[in-house]
């Protein structure tokens, strides 16, 4: 081959491989850029997110799952804490099915940032700090959220607090003032009083002006509630917890029971209320299955009885929860009027089974927490 077609050759080669090289590393910068500003890839699309069979908590596992799509109205949030309910273990036991159209992941609520805004979302931005109520989803690492089911999370307050606030503290408000009708002076007797229901409406019925009672299931939480604003406690392991409410109550009984437990409390219930006393199921722990003359009882005293839960309520009915308590209760979280109870926080996903081993066996005294991710003023 001549010298001089050698040497062109040879230049034309070099020239390619510094143009595919500078291809290269600028492919390369773009990458790193997106991985710096987003905290993740730009073909990212999978996330970490609780899965289940149905059984014990054995059948709890961490596996990857595509992150979700947003519907009109949807925000997804970047979960940096989630939380732990009665209604999720129920779930992993097939015994409360999820809702109908909505996420299977678990998970009821969770705290984070806004991580991207769907089609005609417009209340919030991207880096917001953010709780929400679920109808499922919560446990994974994003979690897409309707826009009108967000609070936003004052910076004062850790995603891990806030991540204990909306599925209990909202179904404590709403049992109290959207179906109790509570009002100032009244007597409320409250089920499972040191749990994460529990212990929020302790705290709403003192704010209230009205007067909390509770029963658990040991001494130490029975003195936990009373140190949260708790009249009296009374133990039910105990024997007949009835009769201590009306001598604690000078005879008079109480005006309105929140009660998670069912079955097993019916004729103490009825014969702790007022006549005209109102008794808001929102639980059966205790059982559904009912014999006696539950009937007659509830007629002579002319007791209401009302059956009530939040996860299933439509959209709207939440969106007015939801409201009435950013106006009326958030600002006393930033105060410190109100604080959420927090039992223990587990440090990820993969100690889903422990926490929910730990729900079964009634060992907590408020809410239990898990990290997700962490964030900056956490660490």
């Amino acid at each position: 081959m001549p010298v001089t077609l050698q040497f062109l050759k040879t230049q034309t080669l070099i020239a390619v491989s510094k143009s595919a090289a500078s291809a290269i590393h600028l492919l390369l910068t773009f990458l790193i850029c997106d991985f710096i500003l987003t905290g993740e890839t730009a073909s990212s699309t999978m996330m970490q997110a609780a899965q289940y069979e149905i059984g014990g908590p054995e059948k709890l596992s961490v596996g990857q799952v595509a992150i979700p799509s947003l519907r009109e109205r949807e925000v997804l949030i970047r979960v940096h804490a989630t939380a732990i309910n009665r209604a999720e273990t129920l779930q992993r036991q097939g015994k409360y099915p999820p809702v109908p159209g909505e996420s299977e992941i678990l998970g009821l609520e969770a705290a984070g940032v806004v991580e991207k805004l769907g089609p005609g979302a417009s209340k919030w931005k991207i880096g917001d700090r953010v709780m929400a109520l679920l109808p499922g989803g919560g446990n994974a690492e994003f979690v897409a959220a309707f826009e009108d089911h967000l609070i936003p999370v004052p910076i004062t307050l850790p995603f891990t607090q806030a991540a204990a606030i909306p599925e209990v503290w909202l179904t404590a408000y709403q049992l109290l003032h959207f179906v109790g009708k509570l009002k100032v002076g009244e007597k409320v007797l409250i089920h499972a009083g040191a749990s994460g229901v529990g212990t929020a409406a302790v705290q709403l019925v003192k704010q209230a002006q009205a007067q909390p009672y509770v029963t658990a299931g040991s001494k130490e939480k029975i003195q936990f509630a009373e140190e949260l604003g708790a009249i009296k406690g009374f133990n039910y392991k105990e024997g007949d917890f009835a009769a201590k409410v009306l001598k604690a109550t000078n005879g008079d009984g109480v005006d309105l029971i929140l009660d998670c437990v069912g079955a097993s409390h019916w004729e103490q219930n009825i014969e702790s209320l007022k006549a005209e006393g109102r008794w808001v199921l929102y639980g059966s722990l205790g059982g559904v299955n009912v014999e006696g003359p539950i009937l007659g009882k509830i007629l002579r005293k002319r007791i209401s009885l009302i059956g009530s839960t939040l996860k299933a309520r439509s959209t709207q009915y939440k969106t007015e929860l939801i409201s009435a308590f950013s106006d009326h209760a958030m600002p006393l979280f930033a105060n410190g009027t109100y604080r959420p109870i927090i039992y223990t926080i587990f440090l990820s996903l993969h100690h889903l089974p422990e926490a929910h081993r730990t729900m079964e066996a009634n060992q907590n005294t408020g809410k239990i927490v898990l990290k997700v991710s962490e964030s900056k003023e956490e660490l």
